[in-house]
């Protein structure tokens, strides 16, 4: 009988990238993967370390595993193991500790699974991590969608950040070894490729390229695919990115933009790289250039020294704009950061209560924006799952859609008219890829 693994992500798209890479190597050593909540022989856990309530749900998680089985090998890696590795090694049940180069060689440096009395621990000094470490999905995922890694590491100095100490400094995979494992992802059946990356605009610069270059290459690519660019920085967004974005259906009108605040002081105090009237003048760029994009924004509340007027700025700044929904951060204190020194903390209490405020408003703009995109055509890529008799996917614009479950839609491109919408699913009449048809319709 063969062993068995669980996996388990916390994090960004990059870390569910990763881990898909960890459990192939289980995969080719016949392992079967396992949900986290069964009972298995190894337990391997991704960590991410931008809030402190991620590092302790890391702590959680591993109690949570030895419960399925005290027996288990427990392994941390991802970057809360590559900053904290001793500490994270002093947690009751933890078995190996292995940094962010470690993670894609990890059957080199352990030689079984089995417990001992000390932790072992393998982590590279971030200085030295210089090694790609090529990142897909694979069969250990049942999605529709696919992460594809195209770069790591940051050359930014945001001051409330501790991913360039976990990363290392920004690296791209060479634009042959892209094209390569997307070929691949095509070829197992995957409709949908994310590109991540730590700064996925700033791929190509240590390789003799850029982001555009990439992307045209790609869409010259023949075949039914989409691609989606996950966050990218507003200063890296460039009109060509966005035009080339307009002029071509195999790439998904959806752009995750950081703004972190509204408030163009703040914004120096975190040492970002525009200001709040650039991003402004960005958001109405695309909205011009491409009228039905869905703009993701992420957000941070109760940075050192935000003020009620700063905040009430930001909100009034964010309500003002043509975006589709917030992810809303509550400003961690994170060690070794110069925001950590930073003077005006913001109580915890209040920190709550803007992140509420911001996700009131989240709600709000996804509703209006599904909304306004009622009674026009839109593509969906259906994933694989009936789940209560219901399939479901998203647009290339990033809403939600579901209708009654057909076999004929799963895994699929098709296009829908969109009839209704709440804040959650859009539904409506799916369009057969060569004359209208009514397959299956849910109006509520």
């Amino acid at each position: 009988m063969s062993k068995k693994v669980a996996l388990h992500t916390l994090g960004c798209k990059l870390n569910y990238s990763e881990t898909s890479s960890i459990g192939n190597q289980f995969l080719e050593r016949d392992f079967e993967v396992v949900d986290f909540h069964q009972k298995a022989d190894v337990y391997v856990l991704n960590t991410c370390t931008v809030t402190e309530s991620a590092e302790r749900e890391c702590r959680q998680i591993v109690r949570r595993a030895l419960r399925q089985n005290p027996e288990a090998f427990i392994l941390v890696t991802g970057c809360y193991a590559q900053l904290r590795p001793e500490q994270i090694a002093q947690i009751d049940g933890v078995d190996a500790v292995l940094g962010s180069n470690e993670k894609f060689k990890l059957f080199s440096l352990l030689e079984n699974f089995e417990k001992r009395d000390l932790a072992c621990i393998s982590v590279t000094p971030t200085e030295n991590l210089t090694d790609f470490g090529i990142a897909h999905s694979t069969d250990a995922d049942n999605r529709t969608r696919a992460f594809l890694k195209i770069q790591d590491g940051c050359d930014y100095n945001c001051s409330f950040c501790t991913i360039p100490l976990a990363r290392g400094t920004s690296r791209s995979l060479e634009p042959d070894k892209v094209i390569r494992g997307f070929n691949n992802l095509l070829d197992s059946g995957y409709k949908e490729i994310i590109l991540t990356g730590v700064n996925v605009g700033d791929y190509g610069k240590n390789v003799g390229t850029n982001l555009f270059k990439l992307l045209k290459s790609l869409i010259k690519i023949e075949g039914e695919f989409r691609i989606r660019i996950s966050s990218i920085e507003p200063n890296l967004l460039t009109d060509e990115i966005i035009e080339l974005v307009a002029s071509s259906e195999k790439l998904c009108k959806h752009f995750h933009i950081p703004l972190q605040s509204g408030s163009s002081r703040i914004l120096k105090a975190m040492q970002r790289r525009y200001t709040s009237e650039e991003y402004e003048i960005l958001v109405s760029k695309i909205k011009t250039i491409l009228p039905d994009a869905a703009i993701g924004v992420d957000v941070i509340v109760g940075f050192p020294g935000e003020t009620e007027e700063d905040f009430i700025h930001t909100h009034n700044f964010l309500r003002g704009l043509p975006i589709s929904y917030l992810h809303v951060f509550t400003y961690s204190e994170r060690p070794d950061t110069k925001a950590i020194s930073l003077p005006g903390t913001v109580v915890v209490q209040e920190r709550k209560r803007r992140n509420n405020i911001l996700r009131i408003l989240s709600e709000k703009k996804r509703t209006r924006f599904y909304e306004d995109m009622t009674g026009t055509k839109q593509e969906v890529l259906f994933e694989n799952v009936n789940k209560d008799g219901l399939i479901k996917g998203y647009t290339s614009n990033y809403i939600k859609f579901q209708t009654e479950f057909n076999e004929e839609l799963a895994g699929q491109i098709y296009p829908v008219f969109l009839t209704n919408s709440d804040s959650e699913f859009s539904t409506g009449r799916i369009l057969s890829k060569k004359k209208s048809i009514d397959l299956v319709t849910v109006e509520d």
